[in-house]
């Protein structure tokens, strides 16, 4: 009888790792009993709340006693440790296993964030799965008098939909293991190796075994840990033999591939997006996950993808079958992993959703031994028939008795299998024993260098020693001393490790890439204890020196984060130069540098790839927005991109993580097929369009300049000379441009119309010109000269950016573009925007073969004159109230009108009866210029002001130079020093021109009013 159950789900929270403590990260998650809530690190009142069967809360509240296990602080504290875990997860898996059900246990987060410490452990804090074996023996133990038991151990892994198993003592197979489909045991994995185990340490032994072949098959395939799957399946058999019952049962131990969700920019879709074989399995799992929820909701499901991936094939029974199932979600807690986090819970929250129907197994190896029992009581009952017809029957009696004969030999051989499978076991662990102890033994002696894995548990795994005298390393394996490794960019003889009088030093072979401690080497390098190696495109070693020389420190600080930061470091990329003048760490900086360290060996092994198959394709990463700001001078978000770009033709794209990430997945894909898989020379050429190295060519954003607005509000003419800055804050181009304020015709405004008071605007027409009149020194023209440029901008509320011509083939082109832009009716929220944005004029490179951008001008309104309007809500707004149809409105804005006209006609009386004094005063011999003194000293103002924005302009470019100043990453003592003094100057330079503009204002303000008190007393 199937029992009907959910999917049992845990969530795990894991302690911040290094990476997340240097970066001063903020934990965004916090849970009460079964409830998990994580928070919008950019928007604090946004947060969601998830509740589910388990939850464990592993980051805080710890600390390590004398045996090395991590335990509560205090006793009864929230602090969820291996024990914890393993008494709410592992226990139930085991119970379902030994009452006969088939349990699986399904770990799910993103790279890094505790699957594989919760599912295997580290040191004395074990895991889920050695825990487990632990308690199985000892049950079995326990009970050796009530019944027999069996166990048998596989290990497989799932990568870009090839299974390999981890404990094969053949060779590889290019096409992986099949995945075949029987009618009683559904899909199953065809010559895969079930190895028996009669005691835990075997287990253990057997997972070493495995973690080897897949550290070493990773580095073959050029397969990244992170994106792979590893399934571990327990088969249990429980003979009781009194009750003539049998039990079997599977334990399917699954650590799936990394759970990273990346960040969309939202504006590309890549047209090879559903191209990748890597991501199929756990993509079609969340295809599995959502089906199977909805149908537990009532929704109409037709069809569940289970055979759509390998992974979801062999988790059939797992989701919705005949299994009793636990999934346990780990994720980060830290601001920077916000995303993932949320990504997995709302994962976790749709698998629990989901129904199984497990019952209890019948094995079929011992139904196998009734039915061939019964075949031959059968035949003898025949064969006694036949005896009694005497001679006649002889040649039937010969075949009954061969059948006979056959089944009782299928009886014993089934029967004396799990001894004999248990010998040859037996046999090899004893080599296997003998291999560990060997190392072991060396590890005591001779110097090593041992791997480092972005999976800690493939860390440390392989060993390379070094003994006395040279070793080359590399690819060939046909000298007595040579130390094989494989990898992208390794050769035949990449290196040579020399080892004399207890000095061991590296030399690069001509053309190899080796890099110590973050920086590349070409010569002969003494290395010393602890140095970081990586060799080729991202093999990482890191050398462990004599035993002499090695004084208990921690090793694994050096994990592969601590590697790629090295690297980055080098490149002038750390935290610390991302956050200059912040007081704290942001959030999205954080996001920032650890995307850039992550995608940092994606880059390298793309780059080694595109050599490697020729394709003359480079990649090259960058940090968007670094010296980039909006219209209001806000920084802009910063984001990983990636430079790509053709050697021979200069092509350059730019793509985002998420394409790149997606791009790269398909380039291994045709790695594989074409260089490891030994297809090239057979294989047509890949179709363009196919092709993950290119892409049809777009415009690029090159980069911006601000063209501030204020002086449009006091209609002064502005006419400047702005740097168009790079997303990395290189100078792309000089671009001179003015802002006119004009007239309905597009006549310039006199030095007269100058205001005073920016509010006299407020209900009257503005027209003003845009004039885009050069761009010189053009940096992406100087690279190429077959390129073009456009300038995008995008004025108050019009809702598409706006665009000049293109110019080609020219370094200093002139645009010579005017665009007029008119508020027939100017609003508030206009002369805010004028007094405080600047108009964001974008760069946009064009490449022979792209498109030029066009203005889309559907929905934009045009003057009588050709003026775009602008600030339409204002006059929307007017028109409502008064070009309606409706009466009362019409009315009501007669009444405003004459209101309006009393309010006017009243100001006229008042200044009429002024005209009659100040003309009585005149004919007594009085001041008579009073009357034309307040026009004359507005003129005046005006001009000052004019002349103090000007000024002002060039004192914002040298704010702009300091900004953007900084020293050399590679800088000595004296560079140092150099830099100091340039700096000093710069700030000196910057106080006297800013000392001057003020100066100049306060003497013509002072000029003004002396002229003014001279003149008349009266004006004030």
């Amino acid at each position: 009888m199937a029992s009907k159950d959910c999917v049992k789900v845990a969530v795990r929270v894991r302690p911040f790792n290094k990476r997340e403590r240097d970066a001063g990260s903020r934990c965004v998650i916090s849970m009460t009993s079964n409830s998990i809530t994580i928070q919008d690190p950019r928007n604090q009142q946004n947060s969601r709340a998830f509740t589910f069967d388990y939850a464990y809360w592993s980051h805080s509240g710890f600390s390590r006693n004398k045996d090395g296990l991590f335990v509560p602080e205090e006793a009864g504290g929230r602090y969820a440790d291996q024990a914890n875990v393993f008494h709410g997860l592992g226990q139930g898996i085991l119970d379902n296993a030994l009452h006969g059900y088939n349990a699986t246990l399904l770990a799910y987060g993103q790279t890094g964030s505790g699957k594989s410490y919760s599912m295997v452990g580290n040191g004395p804090n074990k895991g889920l799965i050695p825990s487990l074996c632990e308690r199985l023996f000892q049950f079995f133990r326990n009970s050796q008098d009530s019944r027999q038991c069996q166990v048998f151990f596989s290990m497989l892994e799932i990568y870009n939909e090839l299974v390999i198993d981890l404990l094969s003592k053949a060779s590889r197979s290019a096409g992986g293991l099949r995945v075949r489909e029987d009618q009683q045991r559904g899909f199953y994995v065809e010559g895969l190796r079930r190895v028996p185990c009669d005691n835990a340490v075997q287990v253990e032994q057997l997972m070493e075994q495995g973690t080897r072949t897949r550290t070493t098959a990773a580095t073959h395939m050029n397969a990244n840990s992170s994106r792979s799957h590893m399934l571990i399946i327990v088969q249990l058999k429980q003979i009781f033999s009194k009750e003539c019952i049998t039990k079997q049962s599977n334990i399917n131990l699954v650590d799936l591939a990394g759970s990273e969700r990346q960040r969309s920019s939202g504006s590309e879709a890549d047209r090879l997006k559903e191209g990748t074989a890597i991501n199929l399995s756990l993509t079609t799992l969340g295809n599995v996950i959502s089906a199977l929820a909805d149908m537990t909701l009532g929704k109409k499901v037709v069809h569940i993808p289970y055979r759509d991936s390998i992974l979801t094939k062999l988790l059939q029974s797992a989701l919705g079958g005949n299994s009793r199932t636990v999934m346990i979600a780990t994720v980060s807690p830290a601001d920077i992993c916000y995303e993932e986090s949320l990504s997995t819970l709302r994962y976790a929250e749709r698998a629990k959703r989901i129904q199984n129907k497990a019952v209890v197994n019948e094995s079929p190896t011992e139904r196998l031994v009734k039915e061939l029992k019964a075949e031959n009581v059968k035949l003898l009952l025949r064969m006694s028939r036949l005896g009694q017809e005497g001679r006649r029957a002889d040649d039937e009696t010969k075949e009954l008795r061969r059948l006979l004969t056959h089944n009782d030999l299928q009886i014993r051989a089934i029967q004396t299998l799990w001894e004999q499978h248990l010998q040859e076991a037996l046999k090899d662990w004893e080599t296997q024993y003998a291999t560990i102890t060997q190392e072991r033994r060396m590890m005591q002696m001779y110097p090593y260098i041992m791997n480092v894995n972005e999976d800690a548990q493939l860390s440390g795994v392989v060993k390379l020693f070094i003994q006395e005298g040279e070793w080359d390393i590399g690819l060939a394996d046909n000298s007595p001393r040579a130390l094989s490794i494989r990898g992208l960019g390794i050769q035949e003889k990449h290196a040579v490790f020399s080892s004399h009088q207890r000095r061991v030093s590296i030399t690069p072979v001509f053309g190899s890439k080796v890099i110590v401690n973050g920086t590349s080497v070409s010569k002969n390098t003494e290395l010393q204890h602890l140095d970081r190696l990586v060799l080729g495109s991202n093999s990482t070693y890191l050398y462990i020196g004599f035993p002499s020389e090695r004084s208990g420190e921690d090793w694994s600080r050096y994990d592969y984060d601590y590697f790629q930061s090295e690297l980055a470091a080098a490149e002038g990329i750390h935290i610390q130069s991302l956050c200059v003048g912040q007081n704290q760490t942001d959030p999205s900086l954080l996001a920032v540098f650890y995307d850039y360290i992550k995608l940092m060996p994606m880059v390298t092994e793309a780059n080694q790839m595109s050599k490697e198959l020729k394709k003359g394709v480079e990649f090259k990463l960058e940090i968007k927005n670094l010296a980039m700001s909006d219209s209001k001078g806000h920084d802009l978000e910063k984001e990983i991109a990636v430079r790509v770009t053709t050697v021979e033709s200069k092509q350059v794209w730019m793509w985002s993580k998420s394409k790149f990430v997606n791009r790269k997945f398909l380039m291994e894909e045709v790695y594989q097929q074409e260089v490891v898989g030994g297809e090239r020379a057979d294989r047509a050429p890949l179709a363009r369009d196919r092709d993950p190295f290119w892409d049809p060519l777009e415009p690029l954003h090159l980069g911006s300049a601000h063209l501030w607005l204020q002086s449009l509000a006091f209609r002064i003419p502005l006419e400047e000379q702005v740097e168009v800055v790079g997303p990395e804050g290189t100078e792309e181009a000089i671009l001179q441009a003015q802002l006119v304020a004009c007239s309905p015709t597009g006549l310039s405004l006199g030095e007269d119309d100058i205001l005073i008071d920016p509010s006299e605007l407020l209900g009257k027409r503005l027209d003003f010109q845009l004039v885009l009149d050069q761009c010189c020194g053009l940096r992406w023209v100087k690279e190429a000269r077959n390129r073009g440029v456009q300038i995008g901008f995008q004025v108050f509320d019009c809702t598409q950016p706006l665009y000049s011509p293109a110019v080609w083939h020219n370094v200093n082109p002139l645009l010579d573009h005017r665009v007029q832009f008119t508020s027939l009716r100017t609003s508030q929220e206009l002369l805010n925007y004028l007094q405080s944005n600047a108009l964001v004029l974008e760069l946009w490179g064009l490449q022979e073969g792209c498109s030029e951008l066009f203005s889309c001008m559907d929905g934009v309104q045009m003057t009588q004159e050709d003026g775009i309007i602008i600030d339409k809500m204002s006059e929307s707004e007017n028109m409502a109230k008064t070009g309606g149809s409706d009466l009362s409105s019409s009315l009501h804005a007669l009444h405003q009108d004459l209101e309006q006209l009393r309010n006017a006609n009243a100001v006229l009386r008042k200044e009429n009866s002024t005209l009659r004094d100040q003309l009585h005063s005149a004919r007594n011999g009085e001041h008579f210029l009073r009357g034309s003194l307040r026009p004359s000293c507005d003129a005046e103002f005006a001009k000052a002001l004019k002349v103090f924005y000007h000024s002002m302009t060039s004192v914002r470019g040298q704010l702009q130079r300091l900004r953007r100043h900084k020293p050399s990453e590679e800088a000595d003592l004296l560079g140092l020093r150099l830099f100091v003094d340039e700096h000093s100057y710069l700030l000196k330079d910057f106080a006297a021109q800013m000392e001057q503009c003020v100066t100049t204002l306060k003497q013509d303000v002072a000029a003004i009013v002396r002229r003014k008190r001279e003149k008349s007393g009266i004006w004030s």
